[in-house]
């Protein structure tokens, strides 16, 4: 029976990843736990009571594991420091664990990000795009990447880069949803023709575990999105279909971004958060590349976009309600 560490599993990918390793009949599932399960309680898993700095704790968890799937990091921090200790130097840690005492590992799979790249010629980013990241995350995830090049074949090693994300559990994406809800839909630049890649939660650990079990994937990077790029229009639509709702667009032009997000960000300061619109953030809409060819994950393992928008985003919604969010 395969067995398999997780990091990151209370977390929205990563406690859909390991509900997908159930799936696929793992026959034992250990989660690093920082503090509570989460998403992860009432699943079968072997909880290890850590982080990824308590090195004799990781050891001891990926000692005899056949599948290693880091998921765990942060998307928003305020400051540099944050990003690389968390992003950079505990999936650097974690790696060397893994070469240092699992030598029979079958593959390690990596979570990077689109943000990685930054802008790029043509819109669409492919794995041969350069990384000229825009935001201290995307400049973390493409550290990470360069400092697990640097490790050379000491492990059987995946990068998989996955475009915006959304699905149940997901809170950034969601207050667009929580927004549409209320009659308003804010969206930057235009409406219509290609904007963005946006692929759901099932979709993209499906695409990991297959990247993982695959002979063909060790040493590569792959992004895992959608088949198609969406219009703002297609989302608008997808969303109100699924709320049963009119809603207004709102046209923000691109130069009005930056000042929104440093005023969001402020009333974060007021209230003690740090908002899904930032400055950081409104830099990435402005000018980051937000969309990304799976050509390359469709040849080497036949990845594949399962979940239509529409159904996506109205289970989505669903469940939402369900909850209580909505």
């Amino acid at each position: 029976m395969k067995k398999a560490f997780v990091t990151g599993g209370t977390g929205f990918i990563g406690s859909h990843l390991v509900e997908e390793l159930h799936r696929r009949h793992y026959g034992e599932v250990r989660c690093l736990i920082r503090s509570q399960s989460k998403w992860l309680e009432g699943l079968d898993i072997i909880e290890v009571h850590a982080d990824l700095f308590d090195e004799d704790a990781v050891a001891e968890a990926v000692r005899d594991v056949d599948y290693v799937y880091h998921v765990g990091g942060i998307t928003r921090a305020k400051d540099w420091a944050s990003f690389e200790r968390i992003n950079v130097d505990a999936t650097i840690r974690l790696v060397e664990t893994v070469a240092r005492v699992n030598a029979s590992v079958k593959r390690v799979i990596v979570t990077s990000s689109l943000a990685a790249v930054g802008p790029c010629e043509g819109g669409v980013a492919t794995e041969d795009s350069s990384l000229n990241p825009i935001t201290h995350y995307g400049r973390s995830k493409a550290l990470m990447e360069r400092r697990l090049g640097e490790l050379g074949d000491k492990v059987p090693l995946t990068v998989i880069r996955p475009p915006s994300v959304y699905g149940p559990r997901e809170r950034d994406v969601f207050t667009f949803f929580k927004t549409v809800s209320k009659g308003i839909c804010p969206i930057v630049g235009s409406t219509d023709g290609p904007a963005l890649s946006l692929v759901h939660v099932d979709d993209v650990v499906r695409g990991m575990v297959d990247a993982a079990e695959s002979s063909a994937t060790a040493g590569e990077t792959y992004f895992v999105g959608s088949e198609t790029f969406f219009s703002w229009s297609d989302v608008k639509h997808a969303a109100t279909s699924a709320l049963d709702r009119w809603a207004l667009t709102v046209a923000v032009p691109p130069f009005l971004i930056g000042p929104v997000a440093m005023a969001v960000e402020m009333v974060g300061n007021v209230t003690g958060t740090y908002p899904p619109l930032n400055r950081e953030k409104a830099r990435e809409i402005r000018h980051a590349c937000k969309m990304c060819s799976i050509e390359k994950a469709k040849r080497h393992f036949d990845y594949a976009q399962h979940v239509p928008l529409e159904r996506g985003i109205k289970d989505t919604i669903s469940w939402y309600k369900e909850k209580g969010w909505l």
